[in-house]
């Protein structure tokens, strides 16, 4: 088994709480016991997340990216649309470049920026960056 390069990508709405999923992410990277670099990418918000992680996958620096947002609903515009395009730009991403993209991208219906749902979702991301992290491990292992 080979050293992994994984690019991860950290949308900065909600940076605070986002960031969390790269941290559950390394954890289980370190515990799994595999060598990997994880270099971290900041963008404005999860629009933003799909060029750039095509720009990732075609530079041939790196194994995997993973992309990380929170997508709300704002209440102005339409959460949900954005989010669609967020994830299908990352598979577009995958499928024109080869590079597995793994999306960390949550979008609840009903986020309340109290103190129990920034909780939740501070732990739930935490838990998605191990899943993720997971799913990197799985595919890079996979005998193709």
């Amino acid at each position: 088994m080979t050293d992994l390069s994984i690019a991860f990508i950290k949308a900065r709405w909600h940076a605070d709480i986002v960031d969390r999923a790269q941290e559950g992410f390394d954890a289980a990277i370190v515990e799994s016991g595999r060598a990997a670099t994880v270099t971290p990418f900041e963008v404005p918000g999860a629009f933003e997340m799909p060029l750039l992680a095509k720009r990732l996958t075609q530079s041939g620096r790196f194994d995997a990216v993973v992309a990380a947002a929170l997508v709300v609903d704002g209440g102005i515009y339409r959460h949900d649309f954005v989010a669609q395009a967020v994830v299908s730009g990352l598979m577009q991403a995958q499928l024109e470049t080869g590079v597995p993209v793994f999306s960390v991208s949550l979008t609840p219906h009903h986020f309340q920026d109290t103190i129990e749902h920034r909780d939740f979702y501070t732990a739930h991301f935490v838990k998605k960056g191990r899943e993720a992290a997971a799913a990197v491990l799985a595919i890079a292992d996979l005998e193709i």
